[in-house]
């Protein structure tokens, strides 16, 4: 019995030295939208057509400027990154000395002479390379759930596609200057302050690309190998 509790409370300490990723889930409240506040209009009953309270100045137009507001967000993201590194060294050494002789004569031992030689080598030679390249297109809306006092607009909304073998979702948060929104109400994604895109899925495709705790445990750094 006192092994099997023991092989038990090893397999928990190795789980509990890795934590395993969260799963996603659509409707995420850090996720979800703002909904703004509905405005009171106080109607006076002075017959005339032309009422205050719903005036539209002709200078303003559709771009996202309060809280609630949707803004589509241009998914233009590519990146490349490319390292190549080599370094070799090499040393050689050697040393010699001549057969000792006496009275000009080569001294031997055993039918061999006293010249001793002497040498060594030592190189190294090491390489690494690395490339990698990313690239996320595509629109999706966001809504303002945030207005600063100097006209910035905090953002953020979130896309579920469902798949047969599972769900693919993208995430966004991050500022927006008001000017940089477009007058079809779109801002391109290199406009976004602090930006957070995540691009990711769930379900059986997404499981099988994971490898399982027990192995992440040994390729971590935890690991005692």
């Amino acid at each position: 019995m006192f092994p099997r509790m023991a092989i038990c409370l090893l397999v928990l300490g190795v789980a509990g030295c890795t934590s395993l990723p969260n799963s996603p889930q659509p409707d995420d409240p850090a996720f979800a939208p703002v909904l703004p506040e509905e405005d009171v209009i106080n109607v006076e009953p002075t017959g005339s057509i032309f009422s205050q309270g719903q005036v539209n100045s002709i200078y303003s137009d559709i771009k996202a400027h309060r809280v609630g507001d949707l803004i589509t967000v241009q998914l233009v993201e590519s990146t490349t990154a490319k390292k190549n590194a080599n370094s070799q060294s090499g040393k050689d050494s050697s040393l010699g000395l001549d057969a000792l002789k006496l009275g000009g004569s080569t001294v031997t031992l055993n039918g061999y002479d006293t010249s001793v030689s002497m040498g060594a080598n030592n190189s190294f030679k090491g390489q690494a390379k690395a490339d990698q390249s990313n690239s996320l297109q595509g629109n999706i809306s966001v809504s303002v759930v945030r207005v600063l006092p100097n006209g910035n607009l905090v953002v953020r909304g979130e896309k579920w596609l469902m798949l047969n073998n599972g769900n693919e979702y993208i995430r966004i948060t991050g500022l927006v200057r008001s000017e940089d929104v477009n007058a079809d109400n779109t801002v391109l994604s290199q406009r976004i302050a602090n930006a957070r895109i995540q691009y990711g899925g769930t379900g059986d495709l997404a499981n099988s690309q994971e490898r399982g705790w027990f192995s992440q445990f040994f390729n971590g750094p935890y690991s005692p190998f």
